[in-house]
């Protein structure tokens, strides 16, 4: 195995233990990618491209998702606002209206 096939398969196995999990249900993920370098030893570059490309897809899907998390794009901030303008509205010796629920 070349030493650009040695580093595509650490970084591949790193980017699968970090991003999907080292959990025993998902082991089948990392036997599958060492089976298909044991069985490849003389890896055509196309494989070695595709395997690249999903290292970087599997850290892009990873830092999408924590980048919703920070945003807190998946959370109901409407709370958070009124609270937000209460104070404001307060600071300057005012009050919002209340809105009328039925």
């Amino acid at each position: 195995m070349s030493s650009l096939a040695k580093e595509i398969y650490r970084n591949l196995l790193k980017a699968v233990n970090k991003n999907i999990g080292k959990e025993e249900h998902k082991s089948h993920f990392v036997d599958y990618i060492k089976e298909e370098f044991k069985r490849n030893i003389n890896s055509r570059t196309e494989n070695l491209k595709l395997a690249h490309n999903y290292i970087f897809y599997l850290n892009s899907v990873h830092h999408h998702k924590d980048l919703l998390f920070s945003y807190n794009i998946a959370v109901d901030r409407s709370n958070e606002v009124k609270k937000v303008l209460g104070k404001s509205a307060a600071s300057v010796g005012l009050r919002l209206p209340e809105v009328y629920a039925p």
